[in-house]
């Protein structure tokens, strides 16, 4: 919906279709209401002239009967539908007491609300002294219990529903009564019940409907309309509630009066204020009625519970006291809600837990920490058993604190383990072994190795290191990025200023891939080419994967050469890494000579700086030549990098890096 600054009005000419349209309805409203009294809102035209929701009237039934013949084929106006109206907040003490009569002037929102206050009503009620301590100490951003419950996505909660009204509500003044007629009478009219509780209907008189439960509506129009007709049904049903003017007051986040729908609750006005203030309470809300107290809520009832069977409707004049907060503690850790929680007097330890969710499945079931102001100069905190929490009362100012259990890393000579096994062993498949079991231990498990293993490219993953590489990595990426950001760029070599930019934001956008990129927690293996079994000291941990390959004769060159391939492997002979670079064409004009790598077999890494071109090819050895740049700036080397990544992947880019 358009909003307009307050004391505007939007102004605009209608079309010419829209002027015939309207021009069009009016006369056809003309022609359909006619000469209806003032009270008639929907009447039907056919309705005969002895109907009680006839205007002007006073013919008897008997008198109805031939009218209502010449009609009989006629069709009767539909009641109209249930629309409730959109209740305003009256703030300044002299806004409306009904609905629809509005004393404020400026624009109003869909709640109702002046377009300022719809405002002031959605900011956040700011933290109070105990949150702020309570995150200074606890190092965690803690809310207070129900302060979501008011967040303005929320604020629809305090509009009652529209589609159903309770058996039980009171009718009383303002209430649109809608009555239609069928049967030897057919007419439909809306009648407000008036300051004296009662609504007029010609030929019948005057109804009291005041205090008429909305169940006992119908039969109380039926009685009233019997008395002088026969042969005819009748169907009933509000159309408009009158408003309901209430006080808000105490610590509430913005008292004040307002007025609300007549099914409004304690607690929809309770949210139409906004809620308790930092300094209010959750716990308790008073309700006041010609000034005794009628009911005594508390939210946490609605909130943790989903109880509202003690929510009062509201009357008119009714006050609503939100009084001080109580005693305010702390719920941390391994619970299932981490807040700040309001706890009443005498309630215990077990208590506010079982308010904060309870502890969750990692939870240390058998103790619970506590920080006590009143300890901070002596014991500073306490362990209590979770038995004997129920005989700690909460008090002022506690800190609660769960710890975890089931996240705990165990000592690995107490951890059993499965371990999966495939490749070149004669049994493949997935092991469950006792703690300290040799690695050996588990290849005799899975039959031994076959006559064509090459252990020296064993490809042992472990979860333990891929998550510390993992740590690693992105320790990596993180000074990436922060020397992207103080490089400077200008004289780098990457063209005008818009190459540059461009540049930075393909760097920006690599570093998030790399981001995205999981090392495959793999141990390079103490073992050489010409070695027949695995190592027998090494320890298998949980979830460990062992693949052994078979024997391969190939090396491949790739990168920065004429032609990138994989090639067989000399008979025996003891034939050099740049052997292999030469049979591959030899290294472009762009290659980077000084920084040619080798990726053996078994994942350790040997660069040029360290005899790479002079070093004998292994089997399942993988040579790359990098591209050659004209800077060494690090836009350039990032550059590079995605190259390196596009052609080999994330092992040749973590070398890269180091290069």
């Amino acid at each position: 919906m358009t909003h307009f600054p307050t004391g505007t009005q939007r102004q605009f000419a209608p079309s010419r279709r829209i002027r015939t349209a309207l021009t069009a309805t009016s006369a056809a409203l003309a022609l359909f209401a006619y000469s209806a009294p003032a009270w008639a809102q929907t009447i039907d035209q056919n309705t005969p002239s002895g109907s009680p929701l006839s205007p002007g009237s006073n013919t008897t039934q008997g008198q109805s009967s031939s009218s209502q013949s010449q009609n009989q084929n006629t069709t009767s106006t539909p009641t109209p539908s249930t629309v409730y109206e959109p209740i305003s907040v009256d703030r300044s003490g002299s806004g409306r007491d009904t609905v629809g009569n509005s004393q404020n002037s400026g624009v109003r929102t869909n709640d109702g609300l002046l377009d300022t206050e719809a405002m002031r009503l959605r900011q956040p009620v700011k933290p109070g002294e105990f949150e702020s301590w309570a995150r200074d100490v606890t190092g965690r951003n803690l809310k207070r219990f129900g302060s979501d419950l008011l967040l303005p996505g929320s604020r629809d909660f305090a509009t009652p529903a529209t589609s159903t009204i309770p058996p039980d509500y009171a009718l009383n003044v303002g209430d649109t009564v809608s009555i239609a007629l069928t049967g030897s009478m057919e007419g439909s009219v809306d009648a407000e019940i008036d300051r004296d509780g009662k609504i007029f209907l010609p030929n019948v008189g005057s109804v009291s409907l005041v205090g008429v439960r909305y169940r006992d509506l119908r039969d109380r129009i039926a009685s009233a309309i019997g008395r002088k007709y026969r042969g005819y049904d009748v169907s009933v049903s509000l159309t408009k509630l009158r408003g309901v003017r209430v006080y808000v007051t105490g610590f509430a986040a913005h008292p004040g009066a307002y007025s609300v729908n007549s099914l409004s609750t304690l607690v929809n006005a309770i949210l139409q204020a906004g809620g308790p203030a930092a300094g209010g309470s959750f716990r308790s809300a008073k309700l006041y009625r010609n000034g005794q107290e009628v009911a005594d809520f508390d939210l946490y009832q609605l909130l943790r519970d989903g109880d509202r069977s003690h929510d009062p409707l509201l009357q008119n004049e009714d006050v609503i006291f939100i009084p001080a907060v109580g005693r305010q503690v702390a719920v941390i850790g391994s619970v299932n809600e981490e807040a700040i929680y309001e706890v009443r007097q005498g309630e215990s330890l077990a208590d506010t837990l079982r308010i904060a969710g309870g502890p969750t499945n990692l939870a240390d079931d058998s103790r619970l920490i506590l920080y006590r102001l009143s300890d901070q100069d002596s014991v500073g905190s306490r362990q209590i058993e979770r038995a004997a929490a129920s005989n700690f009362a909460t008090e002022a100012g506690d800190i609660i604190q769960i710890l975890p259990q089931g996240s705990l890393a165990r000592p690995l000579e107490r951890q059993q383990a499965i371990v999966r096994i495939e490749g070149e062993v004669n049994k493949p498949g997935n092991y469950y072994v006792a703690p300290n079991t040799p690695l050996a231990e588990v290849v005799a498990m899975a039959g031994g190795l076959t006559p064509r293993a090459y252990v020296y490219g064993t490809r042992f993953s472990r979860e333990t290191v891929r998550a510390q590489q993992r740590r690693g990595f992105l320790d990596a990426v993180d000074q990436m990025e922060m020397a992207l950001a103080a490089a400077p760029l200008t004289g780098n070599g990457l063209g005008d200023q818009t190459q540059r930019q461009a540049q930075v934001a393909s760097a920006k956008a690599f570093l998030d891939q790399l981001r995205k990129k999981e090392p495959d927690g793999r141990l390079v293996l103490d073992v050489t080419p010409v070695d027949a079994a695995l190592p027998n000291n090494l320890l298998v941990e949980n979830n460990d994967r062992i693949v052994i390959p078979p024997r391969v004769e190939t090396v491949g060159v790739f990168g920065a050469v004429y032609r990138p391939a994989s090639f067989i492997v000399g008979n025996g002979k003891a034939i050099r890494v740049r052997d292999y670079v030469e049979q591959a064409g030899g290294v472009i004009r762009g290659a980077d000579r000084g920084n040619i790598f080798v990726v053996r077999a078994n994942g350790s890494v040997l660069t040029r700086k360290r005899g790479a071109m002079s070093a004998q090819v292994l089997p399942g050895d993988t040579i790359f030549v990098p591209i050659r740049t004209e800077n060494y700036s690090l836009l350039a080397k990032i550059r590079d990098i995605s190259q390196v990544v596009a052609q080999f992947g994330i092992a040749a880019l973590a070398i890269a890096a180091i290069n």
